[in-house]
């Protein structure tokens, strides 16, 4: 055993190379299996993220069907009652009608929508105005030119590039063009705004109504005024909740909707066995050509009720925000299209035996012994479908409101989870009224049907002209695939349209009537401030005549920081000279606050402010632009005074630092965020473009030392800490809040209807509305308030 050991210690020591050899085999060896291992475990990883992903997904997807679909979803309450008004003339228009709109759920929520739409969202954001932001964010089409091109580099500000020959570039100029282009744009996005809005009054009571209608099947010898009565009663509360949001009972909408989908899918399949399953012929499109050649207007004018079946979607796209667009698209196509095609082929199945109870087809066709629990969630469904749409049409308002085209209201923040769950109360009131108006004033389904298909049809005529924007400037499709995306959209839109024509003077008056308000309001508000903002923007004060009034600006400096409020993010206001010449005193610390709102859904709070001085260091006057996107909420927990001086800190340190030098590591990435934040505060000419900063204050951001040396003595320079203990100092004395109390009347030689609109519309608009220093939370004993008057 010993000569073995000693051998084989032997032979090793004799066969070095080959046991080197050997060892390296073996560590490669080890190499290897633990590559394996590691790829293994990266594998089994990447499985699990995959498994995980796809369950969160099918969760998303169930999630959807109560806030995205629930208006969708209650069309078959109505729609074969608003088809047929006046009752069936033969028995082979059900399948043409069943037909009908089995293809108008394909062409236009399955693949127009869902397909299509629902893509073209900015970044998440659905609704006409995240359309409006993608465009202007790729075109120059905003009628408020207050962007800056630092705007642009922020990490929301998504956007794509195009070769300056290109279809694309071409209609990019071409929009830019001329002033009515961009007008005409934005009343386009206005009208589908305010079609929206009537949505959001329609909806609830089309929906309530015709759930609540089920009680005179079951018990014939209630009156309509009792329907109505309870109708009203569920509006009245379900509008009187919404200040609590649905984060507490959203929950609950999704099984409501799904348990709806499945039950009304059920019941279709038991109307069509038991009933007459000729009616799956429908899915052929030959009984549409039949339908129609047939003759006769009520065919032609029945598209109206028809289109009732496709009603939701602009819900579906404006609601968009909450769930990823795959989510959307799998409940879709997997439970709310099936669900929705079995539901009407069972009611043309139980009609096509008995067609007189066409007027109640819905209820009717539920067996006895499930009929009160259907009842029960048909009622639960429809105030789903109405709280989707409400909250559509709150998110609506609050993009108008960002974009300058709503008058300032109160916007809530209902949830600390979702950043979009908001509450508008001044909306809420007014939809509740109308809709309580509509209800009460038709008393009927068809009606109110009439007035919800004009509405819809024209939402969605909007929604594919701007598509067309879209995939022009966005996507930078071929123009052969937007010829024929927009053709087919006007055709299958325009038909519905042309029929929604006869049924005006029958209710379809009244989306119009409520729009043309809104949009009243909305165009009168927005022309105001534009008028408003571009007599700010001509009559700024130079930056010479600033100069010429020396550190002291003329005046005695008194201890204290002045926040002067003004919507603009160059030059200084003419609220500031105003203030100047008034007064004999001025605070010792000035910072101009512009607030801007961008065409983006949400602005970082890293990137939320922008700060640089304005003039030498010892004049003390700061400009500090706050961006905020369409999605940002102005919350009462934010404390935005210190946020604000927070950033005019940072400016300061950074600035010092970029004067003193950096040696190490570390200062090299102050410097680096120096060069950062001069980079982003601008370097441009203001004469070039409105929206740029002032040459002097780029110049100076760029280089402060050049400029304050050739300035003031160095003997008078501040050192960075120096000047951050001074300026806490001033915050210590006090923070005094400047704002314009500003009064806009119209030029004595402007035509009447300017008059009109400015004198009355518009300055009653601004008494109504809220203040800025409500918005953004500024004490009343800070605040200071300097009148003037714009003539425009």
């Amino acid at each position: 055993m010993a000569a073995r050991v000693e051998a084989a210690t032997m032979g090793g020591e004799i066969d070095e190379e080959e046991s080197d050899e050997r060892g390296s085999m073996w560590d490669l060896d080890q190499k290897l299996d633990q590559s394996m291992d590691e790829e293994a475990g990266r594998l089994r990883n990447m499985y699990r993220e995959k498994k995980f992903s796809a369950l969160l997904l099918m969760q998303l997807s169930f999630q959807s069907l109560g806030v995205v679909y629930g208006d969708l979803g209650t069309s078959p309450l109505y729609v074969f009652y608003n088809t047929f008004p006046h009752g069936i003339k033969d028995p082979e228009d059900i399948i043409g009608a069943l037909s009908l709109i089995i293809y108008s759920l394909t062409l236009i929520p399955l693949l127009k929508y869902v397909f299509v739409v629902c893509k073209a969202n900015d970044n998440g954001q659905g609704g006409t105005f995240a359309l409006y932001s993608l465009l202007c964010r790729h075109a120059k089409v905003k009628t408020i030119q207050n962007q800056h091109r630092t705007d642009e580099e922020l990490t929301t500000y998504s956007r794509t590039t195009f070769h300056e020959h290109s279809f694309a570039a071409k209609t990019k100029r071409w929009l830019e063009k001329r002033t009515s282009r961009k007008t005409a744009l934005l009343i386009l996005v206005l009208v589908g705004t305010c079609m929206v809005i009537g949505d959001g009054i329609l909806t609830p009571a089309i929906s309530v109504l015709s759930a609540a209608g089920g009680l005179r099947v079951n018990l014939p010898h209630i009156s309509n005024g009792v329907v109505v009565f309870v109708a009203v009663v569920i509006l009245v509360s379900l509008f009187s909740v919404q200040h609590y949001g649905t984060d507490r009972v959203g929950w609950l909408f999704a099984p409501i909707v799904f348990l709806w989908f499945l039950s009304i899918a059920s019941i279709g399949m038991y109307n069509i066995w038991k009933h007459d399953t000729s009616v799956l012929k429908a899915f052929s499109p030959v009984y549409i050509y039949r339908y129609f050649k047939r003759g006769g207007r009520d065919r032609w004018t029945s598209l109206g009720g028809i289109m009732l079946s496709i009603t939701g979607i602009e819900a579906l796209f404006a609601d968009l925000s909450h769930f990823p667009v795959s989510a959307v698209q799998i409940a879709f196509t997997v439970i709310v299209f099936p669900c929705l095609l079995l539901a009407y082929s069972g009611q043309a199945a139980y009609i096509r035996r008995y067609p007189d109870h066409v007027a109640d087809a819905f209820y009717r066709s539920i067996p006895g012994s499930v009929y009160w629990p259907m009842f029960i969630i048909a009622t639960a469904a429809a105030i789903v479908a109405s709280q989707a749409t409400i909250s559509a049409t709150f998110s609506l308002v609050k993009q108008a409101l960002a974009h300058g085209c709503f008058p300032r209201v109160k916007v809530v923040h209902t949830s600390r989870k979702f950043l979009g769950q908001i509450y508008v109360p001044d909306i809420n009131w007014i939809l509740m009224i109308l809709c309580i108006a509509v209800t009460a004033g038709f008393k009927n389904q068809s009606q109110i049907g009439n007035a919800y298909g004009t509405a819809v049809v024209i939402v969605m005529l909007v929604t594919t002209l701007l598509m067309t924007l879209i995939m022009i400037l966005v996507w930078r499709c071929h123009w052969v695939l937007v010829l024929i995306f927009t053709v087919l959209s006007l055709v299958v839109e325009c038909t519905y349209f042309s029929a929604m024509l006869f049924k005006i003077d029958q209710g379809g008056w009244v989306p119009l009537v409520i729009a043309a308000a809104f949009l009243l309001i909305m165009w009168v508000w927005h022309y105001g401030t534009l008028k408003r903002y571009e007599f700010e923007m001509h009559s700024r004060v130079s930056m010479a005549w600033i100069l010429g009034l020396g550190p002291s600006l003329g005046l005695v400096r008194v201890p204290g920081v002045g926040l002067v409020y003004t919507e603009l993010a160059s030059g200084v206001p003419h609220i500031f000279s105003h203030f100047i010449t008034n007064l004999p005193a001025i605070h010792s610390v000035v910072v101009f606050v512009c607030v801007k709102n961008l065409p983006v859904y949400t602005v970082p709070e890293e990137e939320r402010f922008l700060v640089k001085r304005i003039g030498p260091k010892n004049f003390h006057m700061f400009r500090c632009v706050a961006r905020y996107g369409y999605r940002d909420l102005h919350k009462k927990d934010d404390d935005f005074e210190k946020r604000l001086f927070e950033s005019l800190f940072l400016y300061v340190r950074l600035e010092s630092m970029m004067e003193g030098g950096c040696s190490d590591s570390d200062d090299y990435s102050i410097c680096g965020s120096q060069q950062q934040l001069k980079d982003t505060l601008g370097n441009g000419n203001e004469n070039e473009n409105l929206a740029t900063f002032d040459t002097f204050d780029s110049i100076e951001s760029i280089t402060p030392v050049k400029r304050v040396s050739n300035t003031v003595t160095a003997s008078s320079q501040m050192s960075g800490v120096d000047e951050l203990e001074f300026i806490n100092g001033c915050r210590d004395a006090g923070v005094v809040h400047i704002m314009g109390n500003t009064v806009v009347r119209a030029r004595r030689e402007a035509r009447f209807y300017k008059k009109i609109a400015i004198d009355y519309v518009y300055a009653f608009l601004r008494k109504i509305c809220r203040e800025h220093s409500v918005i953004y939370n500024v004490p009343q004993e800070s605040l200071l308030n300097v009148g003037q008057i714009f003539y425009v």
